[in-house]
């Protein structure tokens, strides 16, 4: 009597703990699939990665306007026969010497070339943020996509299951019969293998509903996805008001809103600055430059003079008339020790400015080609914007007939459930009275199975389908209330 009271308690924990786990699984709703989607996805982390090189494109195109600044400073070594600077004698010996310098340079004017940059790296921002968006818009698309089709796999297991069910059912039901005598052993024998069939079917449905939450969990860049799933959500498959609507005024509201639009022109943009640019080396350049040194050495310095005792005076001429010599005295140099580093530099210092004008005449071509180059990247702007307008039209009009024609099928599969479902109503009545062989049974019920999926299918379809068309629109996949 203890055992079986421990082991109902064992069990009914068991149940506890089950339900407990089960509680605990997150269930994701599409909004939430979507925002982690645009915080985590791979691909839009590289689009982040492409504005914020965007960013440093504009600060480098600010940084052309500033002055560039340097500072040098050299220390050297000469070892050998130099020649003394002080005395002018060739003597071996190691000297030293100090620099440093510091050196300012501006572009006064280099043919608006800044300026065309500067403009440039602001459209570049622009259209690196609506790659971004676009980015942004696809993954949220793709995983409305892998969300519906999720919902639908779900849908699709519960027919499975409902009618695995009721095969089930109807076989214990032939089993009577059988007995009864009502039906021969072969009717039995087709349910039987009518239940394996549909077993079958419901494992193929479990499978697809498993890949479908590893494709979006994969898309959500989760890692621990095996016990990722979805809130189960009935979307309604009405109408949309869009096909009140005519493609063309879709087009028009496409063409104000659509970021791949606002991409090539913000492209198609970039390419007339590209031509300014290039342009712009055709003329003068005119540039500013300051420039500050000094320097120093541990050569001996110069401290005063004297009368040289061996040969104090030299003849360096004759007075006429009196053929007197004319003499001068000779000086050597009394030497010191080298001025401290400090006072040198302060001494030595000097300054450098002024303006140099650069005027191109001939470098081989390459400004001409440069601007060449950039007047066919400029064409194919041109042309890449005329084609985005074309796709987009094309898209527009695509969309709208697949939504009309997704919201037909959907309505024709419904007409054709009703119908099967009857059918199959009315074949069951004859079969269980012995009217109908189990084959004929059999085909009518999985005419049914097929009706039932086939609404599901294009139920989503049409769904899915809506979403694309009111994308176009300016829709968003995930509406803020």
């Amino acid at each position: 009597m203890k055992s079986s009271i421990v082991n109902k308690m064992v069990w009914f924990s068991l149940i506890l703990f089950g339900v407990s786990v089960h509680s605990q699984t997150k269930k994701w709703t599409l909004e939430e699939c979507v925002n982690h989607a645009l915080e985590n996805n791979i691909s839009i982390k590289n689009s982040t990665l492409d504005k914020e090189l965007a960013d440093i494109e504009r600060s480098t195109a600010i940084g052309n306007f500033l002055p560039s600044a340097n500072a040098t400073a050299s220390h050297s070594w000469n070892i050998g026969l130099n020649q003394n600077i002080t005395t002018g004698l060739l003597e071996n010996q190691t000297t030293q010497f100090t620099s440093a310098g510091f050196n300012v340079g501006v572009d006064i004017y280099n043919g608006l070339q800044n300026q065309y940059r500067l403009r440039r790296a602001n459209l570049s921002q622009i259209a690196s943020q609506y790659q971004l968006t676009k980015m942004q818009e696809d993954i949220a698309l793709n995983v409305a996509n892998a969300f519906l089709q999720i919902l639908f796999n779900k849908e699709n297991l519960k027919v499975q299951k409902e009618q695995l069910l009721n095969n089930q059912k109807q076989m214990e039901r032939s089993e009577q019969l059988l007995k009864a005598g009502v039906i021969p052993r072969g009717d039995l024998l087709d349910i039987k293998a009518t239940v394996a069939s549909s077993e079958q079917l419901v494992i193929n449905a479990e499978n697809l509903l498993l890949i479908s939450k590893l494709s979006l969990a994969q898309l959500l860049q989760l890692e621990d996805f095996k016990e990722f799933d979805i809130i189960d959500r009935e979307y309604e498959a009405t109408q949309t008001p869009l096909l009140l609507q005519t493609p063309e005024a879709i087009y028009q509201k496409a063409k104000e809103t659509r970021t791949e639009l606002k991409i090539a022109q913000t492209n198609l943009e970039i390419a007339e600055k590209d031509v300014s640019i290039s342009k712009g080396a055709y003329q003068p350049r005119l540039q500013g430059f300051y420039s500050f040194s000094t320097r120093a050495s541990n050569l001996d310095r110069v401290t005063g003079v004297e009368l040289d005792p061996s040969n104090p005076t030299t003849v360096i001429g004759i007075v006429e008339g009196t053929n007197q010599n004319v003499l001068q005295p000779n000086f050597n140099a009394i030497l010191g020790r080298p001025s401290p580093i400090f006072d040198q530099f302060d001494a030595n210092k000097g300054q450098n400015f002024g303006v140099q004008l650069t005027i191109p005449i001939f470098n081989g071509f390459a400004t001409r080609n440069n601007v060449q180059r950039s007047k066919v990247a400029l064409e194919r702007s041109k042309i890449a914007y005329e084609q985005e307008e074309l796709t987009l039209e094309r898209n527009v009009f695509t969309a709208f007939t697949d939504v009309k024609g997704a919201l037909k099928s959907y309505e024709s599969a419904l007409t054709t459930l009703e119908a099967r479902q009857e059918a199959f109503n009315y074949a069951k009545e004859r079969f269980e009275v012995g009217l109908m062989n189990a084959f004929d049974f059999n085909q009518s019920q999985t005419l049914l199975v097929n009706a039932q999926s086939e609404v599901l299918r294009t139920k989503y379809d049409y769904i899915f389908r809506t979403k694309i068309l009111e994308f176009y629109f300016g829709i968003p996949i995930i509406q803020k209330p």
